[in-house]
């Protein structure tokens, strides 16, 4: 177990309901599928490895490479094309997880622009390429995504922000197994949101000795993963 304190815990059912992307999706880009015959190798390999266990655990970083491979695909990019821009994007950052680097931000462009040049085929797919062609088409899809996103003195993230920085809820893979939790309390938001379910608002702010306000925002955040 000391082995995974501090990269988060997550099953593809939680990650989905935090990323509002489908679990089963999850499990097919992170183990790879098989349809009409032909096999897709999975995008990458989870960063959470179980001994004697075949269940599908991400990490935090995981999460976050998660958000930008979403928003590729359904920017119409697909997950052939996303699976190349990642294995050429290891080898120029020198990254495991690239997508969700901080230097993704300045250095994707040029990257998914070599991708996405030529198929496997050799066929030019101008469409894709006019997708990234332009600097402010790649940060439409990118900055929202990071804004979100504090990142260590490596570029590696760090904390995100789920529902935006205005609102404070945290997701810290340091803390609480990298569960979210309330920004000024650190109490998961999930524990408050649950309790003001059963006892209200006020009796939750009193047993936990948090503030009203954090108690309805775990409240908020957690119906708005639902």
């Amino acid at each position: 177990m000391d082995g995974l304190i501090g990269i988060g815990l997550y099953t593809p059912a939680e990650a989905g309901r935090l990323l509002h992307v489908p679990s089963a999706k999850i499990s097919r880009w992170l183990n790879g599928h098989t349809l009409k015959g032909r096999e897709y190798p999975a995008l990458w390999t989870p960063s959470v490895q179980l001994n004697d266990s075949d269940r599908t655990i991400l990490g935090f970083r995981d999460l976050m490479e998660i958000r930008v491979a979403d928003a590729f695909i359904r920017a119409g990019v697909s997950s052939i094309q996303v699976r190349a821009a990642i294995n050429y994007a290891r080898e120029i950052l020198g990254e495991q997880y690239p997508l969700s680097a901080e230097r993704f931000r300045t250095d994707g462009r040029s990257i998914l622009l070599r991708v996405f040049e030529k198929d496997a085929d050799g066929v030019e797919r101008e469409r894709l390429l006019n997708l990234f062609r332009r600097q402010y088409e790649f940060k439409e899809i990118i900055d929202p995504l990071l804004k979100t996103v504090d990142f260590d003195d490596h570029g590696s993230p760090k904390l995100w922000y789920p529902a935006g920085r205005r609102v404070n809820i945290i997701i810290d893979p340091l803390r609480a197994f990298g569960q979210p939790i309330d920004g000024v309390t650190s109490v998961p938001t999930t524990v408050l949101a649950t309790s003001a379910s059963e006892f209200g608002i006020e009796e939750t702010s009193i047993a936990y000795d948090v503030p009203e306000s954090s108690v309805r925002r775990a409240v908020e955040f957690e119906h708005s993963l639902n």
